[in-house]
């Protein structure tokens, strides 16, 4: 049984008449009426009755009537998932990020996502550039949110999605929390929290400390940039942070600018070779507003 055949079925039920039928469905008659006759004999039952103005549904073919329109329903639904998950527009997306991605990026680019793509599953795991950049290139998570600079790993796609710089961040009650700015060499003397060497930030923060004259001496490291602004709040040092984290900052600490700042990027990565659909969608969506990522503080 094709799903042709129960599509003709329905539409002479429909319409009442062989003739309309094939007009219908752009088709001659004789081939429509030896198609029925086969799908009769096939269920071992009689669909219609004929008459001189038409045909009419026997018993067997009204109950029959429901289930192939609801087959037909089925195998509509079939063909759309199929083309909307070739799209990009249906199916599951794991996307992993840095923790640093929740201060701008993630809270605009998600909403605008799932608006556009409600059928897609988002799965978003929290993890470092160290561990995400292999595991965008070994497919264990479809697209990835990653600091640079870093080493590129074979077969994995980049493209910027976010500009920012680092400020100094510094207990509140601290001298430094007066500061209007401060160029970076004057926290020569200070311990430092620092990133851990998994951290896309780590090589940031001590090229920029060599490049104003010093070696930081560092106290404490953390992974994630939340983790060292309450170690900053502790007393334990200063640290440098990227500007968006002000919009989560604790009570405890003060930003301040830091004269010629480094400058930070967040980047989108995803495999180079056969990208999912949904991973495209997310890193056309997120380019096309690359703007409103600016800074803007």
């Amino acid at each position: 049984m094709e799903l042709r055949h129960l599509r003709y079925f329905v539409t002479v039920a429909e319409t009442g008449n062989f003739h309309r039928a094939a007009e219908r469905l752009n088709m001659s008659q004789p081939p429509l009426t030896v198609a029925i006759r086969n799908l009769e004999r096939e269920l071992g039952c009689a669909l219609f009755t004929r008459g001189p103005r038409g045909v009419m549904l026997t018993g067997a073919g009204e109950l029959a009537l429901e289930h192939a329109r609801a087959a037909l329903r089925q195998a509509e639904h079939f063909r759309d998932a199929a083309r909307e998950r070739m799209a990009g527009q249906r199916g599951r997306l794991t996307v992993g990020f840095v923790g640093s991605a929740t201060y701008a990026f993630l809270p605009l680019i998600i909403p605008l996502f799932r608006r556009r793509f409600p059928h897609v599953e988002l799965t978003l795991e929290e993890s470092t550039t160290a561990t995400l950049l292999p595991a965008v290139r070994d497919r264990r998570v479809d697209v990835a949110l990653v600091r640079l600079p870093f080493t590129r790993p074979r077969d994995v796609e980049i493209a910027v999605v976010e500009e920012d710089e680092m400020v100094a961040a510094v207990p509140a009650a601290s001298a430094l929390a007066m500061r209007r700015i401060i160029p970076l060499h004057d926290l020569a003397g200070f311990d430092f929290v620092n990133y851990t060497a998994i951290s896309g930030l780590n090589a940031t923060m001590l090229a920029a400390c060599q490049a104003a004259g010093f070696s930081p001496h560092v106290a404490q490291e953390a992974a994630q940039v939340q983790t060292l602004l309450a170690l900053v709040e502790s007393g334990l040092g200063v640290a440098l942070v990227p500007g968006r984290c002000r919009r989560q900052l604790p009570d405890g600490v003060r930003l301040v600018p830091l004269r010629d700042p480094p400058r930070l990027q967040l980047a989108i990565a995803l495999a180079a070779d056969s990208p999912s659909p949904l991973a495209l969608n997310l890193r056309a969506l997120a380019l096309a507003h690359h703007d409103s990522f600016e800074i803007s503080d």
